[in-house]
């Protein structure tokens, strides 16, 4: 089966829809606007991953008594076990619980950090929300 090259139609079409999803994301503006769009567009990136860093969420076992805390960039900022754990629970069940609590923890950082992220790119694209 030969390959058949696509018409000059065809390709003027792609290259129009092409141009249409860089308007839609740009507006019409020159390769200068849009480096300035871009650039614009990392900057925002870069101040929600710094007001990431100061929102905290955690994951928790045993009542509390095994606690992660972990910052929007699912750093984790702070693990505290309860003594009473270490003697009174076996390895197996602490270890469970760590894993869980940490689980938890992650799960809790992924939602806080792609809630940020949405918004940055709504306010910086306003057509992505529709």
């Amino acid at each position: 089966m030969e390959y058949e090259r696509p018409s000059e139609k065809e390709g003027e079409k792609s290259e129009n829809k092409r141009k249409q999803k860089v308007n839609i994301m740009f507006g019409n503006k020159s390769m200068q606007e849009m480096m300035a769009k871009m650039q614009e567009m990392q900057g925002a990136v870069e101040d929600s991953k710094k007001r990431l860093d100061n929102i905290c969420v955690k994951g928790e076992a045993f009542g509390g008594k095994v606690r992660f805390v972990m910052n929007g960039n699912r750093k984790i900022q702070d693990l505290f076990i309860d003594q009473d754990i270490y003697q009174t629970t076996e390895i197996n069940e602490m270890i469970e619980s760590l894993i869980n609590a940490f689980n938890e923890a992650i799960d809790n950082a992924d939602h806080v950090n792609e809630s940020e992220l949405k918004s940055t790119a709504l306010n910086i694209i306003p057509s992505m929300g529709k």
